[in-house]
């Protein structure tokens, strides 16, 4: 009677056996063929764990032998882990990788610690194959996008292989057996794994250094004594507190100067902003014209200053403003923006902050030693700085009247911030640049409660891009990060809602001189349909824009040195400066 009970029992641990695996390869198959929304296949997923840890809780996946009670703890765990994904619908993308990795990182501990009592072929490629997944499982957290696609093909293939290796493990059993009495052969097979097992060991690791090197970005200075203000400042903006030689950077036939001045913070009081000046190095005597370059996106926290870079004067149409000072004998000047360089957090893209700082700056280089300077002005800006210049444009005659404006000129600006984040919510370059508003926003408009609303999952890559800058490396690492958010930063609730209330504060003039908007119809970031109903609407208002397009260009290769644009930016400003009759489009 105990046999036949033997015989049932084994028949009927065969059955679930052979059923577990099937359905082991049918769900691996479905996430690996089927195109699955992002909640399916984490669903799919969590079913899959399931699945292969009720295999190994009973001994049927054909993983071999080990202990007992390590066997029953790694399979409930992995159950446990597939329950909570399944169940716990309200977690984000982020939190549900963490669960699943904890599965993996338990599985790769187990077969450490299970290879570690058996003969050295075992124990190496265990200890190897283990520490793989330890690995991977961290790397997925780092990753959790390319995680994403882990699951999909990585955990579908691993369904499939489950399966297939419960199914044909009593075949193979008897197989092994046999082979066991040729020794030579067995040892070969034995070290095979173990190769295997070293190669993909080694390969996880080289993702790993390679993934460091990636997001590491740039060692980049922290502001030194001289972005420190003393207290108590001048009670009016556009003072200069202090100035020193700039020597790293600077064009050839050119002198250049950081500066520290005043301007007007977003609550209108009065703060301390750096910023840089530069003139051609033989200038004569008399005043120059000057060119106020407001600057594109370089980050949110002091240390992403134009200033601080070695290269300070290649933003945006570098190229151009090293003719317009070396060849035509302009000066330039930049401001780095409240909170660029000084302390506190800079607020991104909030333009009458930008504005202030951009008149303040062209206020404060008047009052340098050794350079006479004209009240003539022409704003460029790129990017951001072509949001900053249009604002710029449309407050000079009531912030700074002293000046005289000639002319403005917005490449790629970001006119429209609201439809920019509608349009690119879900794109790279859009989550970055809302992970920047995302922090600096929550600062400069408390009452949004922006870090209370964010999509679950986005809250650790908003903080990590927060801190790096957007230029070199760092610029690199903020886009990389920027993949690595699964979802869109801000949910529609918020688009629609308050936030983009605020986002719809555009410019949109009137503006008291002439104004150049150039356009690469190329462009992933500021999109040109954006760009084109945003002109439309300002010619309708009878605005007199000139507007050109370059068909190819991207975001930066619209400004880039062999860019038709930059002769032409070269040529219009000149035109300014001798007040040649404009040339609108509209």
């Amino acid at each position: 009677m105990s046999e036949m009970g033997d015989d049932r029992s084994g028949r009927t641990r065969r059955v679930v056996g052979i059923v577990l695996a099937m359905v082991s390869i049918a769900a691996g198959s479905v996430l690996i063929l089927a195109h699955l929304a992002l909640p399916e296949i984490v669903r799919l997923a969590g079913a899959g764990l399931v699945v292969v840890g009720l295999a190994t809780v009973l001994g049927v996946d054909g993983a071999g032998h080990s202990r007992w009670w390590a066997r029953i703890l790694t399979g409930v765990a992995t159950v446990a882990a597939g329950i909570v994904v399944l169940v716990w619908q309200s977690a984000s993308i982020r939190s549900l990788l963490w669960v699943m990795v904890t599965a993996l990182i338990v599985h790769g501990v187990h077969t450490i610690v299970a290879a570690i009592r058996s003969e050295t072929d075992r124990r190496v490629a265990g200890v190897f194959s283990g520490a793989a997944a330890v690995l991977l499982g961290l790397l997925c957290l780092v990753w959790p996008v390319v995680a994403i696609e882990l699951i999909t093909f990585g955990v579908g293939a691993w369904l499939v292989f489950v399966g297939l290796r419960g199914l044909l493990d009593p075949v193979l059993h008897r197989r092994r057996e046999r082979a066991a009495a040729r020794a030579g052969s067995g040892r070969l097979r034995s070290w095979g794994r173990t190769v295997l097992a070293v190669t993909v060991f080694l390969l996880v690791a080289a993702l790993a250094v390679g993934s460091a090197l990636l997001l590491r970005g740039d060692d980049r200075p922290a502001p030194d004594d001289f972005y420190t203000s003393t207290e108590p400042l001048p009670a009016e903006p556009g003072v200069l507190l202090r100035a020193e030689t700039l020597g790293v950077g600077v064009p050839a036939g050119a002198d250049a100067w950081r500066i520290l001045y005043t301007s007007t913070a977003p609550d209108d009081t009065v703060v301390a902003v750096s910023g840089t000046v530069i003139a051609p190095a033989d200038r004569g005597t008399d005043a120059l014209p000057l060119l106020s370059v407001a600057h594109g996106t370089t980050g949110i926290v002091p240390r992403c200053a134009p200033s601080l870079s070695p290269t300070p004067f290649c933003d945006g149409a570098g190229a151009a403003l090293t003719e317009m000072v070396t060849e035509h004998g302009w000066a330039g000047v930049i401001s780095d923006y409240v909170g660029l360089g000084t302390p506190g957090m800079h607020p991104y893209l909030v333009g009458q902050v930008e504005a202030r700082n951009v008149l303040d700056a062209s206020r404060a280089a008047q009052q340098l030693d050794g350079v006479t300077l004209s009240s003539d002005t022409v704003v460029w800006g790129h990017s951001q700085g072509g949001h900053g210049a249009l604002w710029t444009g449309q407050i000079a005659q009531d912030y700074a009247p002293e000046l005289t404006l000639l002319g403005i000129a917005g490449m790629a600006p970001a006119t429209d911030l609201y439809t920019l984040a509608e349009l690119s919510k879900n794109e790279v370059g859009g989550k970055t640049v809302s992970a920047y508003i995302a922090q600096s926003w929550n600062e400069v408009y408390p009452e949004l409660d922006l870090a209370g609303h964010l999509n679950p999952g986005t809250a650790h890559g908003v903080e990590r891009i927060g801190d790096l800058c957007f230029n070199e490396k760092d610029a690199i690492a903020a886009l990389v990060r920027g993949t690595q958010i699964p979802e869109q930063v801000f949910p529609d609730a918020v688009l629609d809602g308050d936030l983009g209330a605020t986002l719809k504060d555009s410019p949109t003039g009137p503006w008291p001189a002439p104004v150049l908007i150039a356009q690469g119809l190329a462009d992933p970031l500021v999109k040109p349909a954006m760009q084109q109903d945003w002109v439309d609407a300002r010619c309708a208002d009878g605005e007199p824009l000139d507007y050109r397009t370059y068909p190819g260009r991207d975001h930066n290769g619209l400004v880039a040195a062999d860019s038709p644009l930059t002769p032409q930016l070269v040529s219009w400003t000149l035109d300014r400066r001798n007040r040649a009759a404009p040339t609108p489009t509209c």
